[in-house]
C-alpha cells in the first residue's frame, strides 16, 4: 500500500441552521503516514450579527480534541469555499498548508461576500497552497473543481480501503434531492449554468468510478445516519 494513502474519514456536525435544520459540517482524513487534512473549519467562534441564523455545536477543535488531535497536528486544511460556515476556524490551524482553488482565494479578496471573514481565511501566502481544477493532493485524495456556488468551490473525492470511493459534494451538492440531471435552479447561486455543469460533473463522476457513498454538503435526512465523529469510515 503507498504511504501516503487514505485510511480513514472522519464526519463532524460542528454547528446549524435551526430555522432550516440544516448541519454545518467538516471532515478530517487521516492517512497511513499519520497525517491529518482537515476539510473546511465550520462557523467562527463568535458569529457576527448579519449571519445570525447560524448557531455553532460542539465546534472543530473541541472534536478534534475528543480524538487526541490539537490544532497543531493538522497538516493541511483543504479550504472547499470562504463561506462563513465553512471557513470560520482557518486562523487556528496555524501549522497547516491551506489548499484552495486559484479562482476562489482571488475573486474572494475583492468579493465583500467574504470579507467578514477575512482574517480567518487570508493568511500569508507561504502557508498557502493554489490549486489550479481538479487536483490529486495524495493518493486516495482528490479535489475536484465544482463552480457555481462560488467561483473555484472544490468538492473531494476521498478513496478508502474499505468503504471504496466517497465523495464529499459540500456546496455543489448541498442536498439529495439536487443531484439530478434536471434538478431546478434553487435561485441561491450566483452562477446556475456553472452549478448545473457541476451538478453533471459530479454525477458522471460517480457513474464512471461506481460511488457508492455521495455525502450531501448540508441534509439534515442524511447527516442523521452518517457515522460521526468519534465513529468513522475506513
Amino acid at each position: 500500500m503507498n504511504q501516503n494513502a487514505v485510511k480513514r474519514l472522519y464526519l463532524m456536525q460542528v454547528g446549524s441552521m435551526p430555522e432550516y435544520q440544516i448541519p454545518i459540517v467538516c471532515a478530517l482524513v487521516q492517512t497511513e503516514d499519520g497525517k491529518n487534512i482537515l476539510i473546511d473549519s465550520g462557523l467562527p467562534e463568535i458569529i457576527p450579527e448579519e449571519a445570525s441564523d447560524f448557531e455553532n455545536g460542539q465546534d472543530v477543535l473541541e472534536q478534534l480534541a475528543s480524538i487526541g488531535l490539537t490544532p497543531d497536528d493538522i497538516d493541511t486544511v483543504i479550504s472547499t469555499h470562504y463561506d462563513i460556515d465553512h471557513a470560520g476556524r482557518h486562523a487556528a490551524f496555524t501549522k497547516a498548508q491551506y489548499v484552495v482553488q486559484r479562482v476562489h482565494h482571488e475573486d474572494a479578496a475583492s468579493n465583500p461576500r467574504f470579507a467578514a471573514l477575512r482574517p480567518q481565511w487570508d493568511q500569508p501566502m507561504e502557508r498557502i497552497r493554489l490549486v489550479d481544477g481538479d487536483t490529486e493532493l495524495l493518493p486516495g485524495l482528490t479535489l475536484i473543481e465544482t463552480s457555481g456556488h462560488v467561483p473555484g468551490h472544490q468538492s473531494v473525492l476521498v478513496r478508502l480501503p474499505t468503504t471504496g470511493p466517497v465523495l464529499l459534494t459540500i456546496d455543489a451538492v448541498p442536498f439529495a434531492a439536487g443531484f439530478t440531471r434536471d434538478a431546478p435552479d434553487d435561485g441561491h447561486n450566483p452562477d446556475p449554468e456553472a452549478t448545473h455543469v457541476s451538478t453533471f460533473k459530479l454525477l458522471d463522476l460517480v457513474e464512471r468510478e461506481q460511488i457508492s457513498l455521495v455525502i450531501f454538503g448540508h441534509d439534515q435526512a442524511q447527516w442523521a445516519g452518517l457515522n460521526t465523529l468519534p465513529q468513522f469510515y475506513d
